[in-house]
């Protein structure tokens, strides 16, 4: 709200506050990026702070509130302060198992991936995979520090995967649409067609496949 004419964010960081109520040491906060892409995988991280008293001199949010530089700088900081892991479904997979669950999946292969096992887990969303000890959260992202920085090494680590592809396929814009159906890219997609990294049973993809074979019987 405004007072006086300065604006006051009501916005707060996340905290350890969920980590320390849990009543375990080995936490590892769970969070994906890519559910709603037309194409490339969908990734998945895992973060366990080893000492939750540290002094986190980055700020450490939700990656969608955040800008691209203080992504970058705090991937670097995560990277090198806390135990990680990363995973991802392919668009195959995706097509195959539907993307709740090749979102599920991913996040029990990056917690899999970890260095050491968490006691307990705190996924964001509202499903926990499959024979996994932990709980979800709605909003986690804006409310766990662990689960915030697992977003942001998810988000970070495919757009990363995103620009590689954008180097072999430069006329979809993946570098800047991180494959989402922006106008220019479902326009790139009528012009240039569909390729492996396309998400077939997504529904601009799925309809313009149906057209395509309408139109050559």
């Amino acid at each position: 709200h405004r007072n006086g004419g300065i604006f006051i964010s009501m916005k707060t960081n996340p905290t350890f506050e969920i980590e320390n109520d849990c009543g375990f040491n080995v936490i590892a906060g769970v969070d994906e990026a890519g559910r709603g892409p037309l194409c490339g995988p969908v990734v998945a991280a895992a973060v366990i702070f080893p000492n939750r008293r540290i002094e986190i001199p980055i700020i450490i949010r939700d990656s969608k509130q955040m800008t691209p530089h203080m992504r970058a700088t705090a991937y670097n900081w995560i990277t090198h302060n806390t135990i990680w892991a990363v995973a991802e479904c392919s668009p195959a997979e995706i097509d195959e198992l539907n993307i709740l669950q090749a979102s599920l999946t991913a996040m029990t292969r990056a917690i899999n991936k970890l260095a050491c096992r968490p006691e307990f887990c705190l996924i964001d969303g509202n499903k926990l995979p499959c024979n996994l000890t932990g709980k979800a959260i709605v909003k986690g992202d804006a409310k766990s520090i662990s689960i915030a920085a697992a977003s942001i090494i998810a988000k970070e680590t495919r757009d990363r995967i995103m620009h590689e592809l954008s180097e072999k396929y430069p006329w979809y814009g993946w570098d800047k649409n991180a494959g989402y159906p922006t106008a220019e890219h479902l326009q790139a997609i009528d012009k240039y067609g569909i390729n492996e990294h396309y998400r077939k049973s997504y529904k601009p993809i799925k309809e313009r496949m149906k057209n395509d074979e309408t139109s050559h019987d």
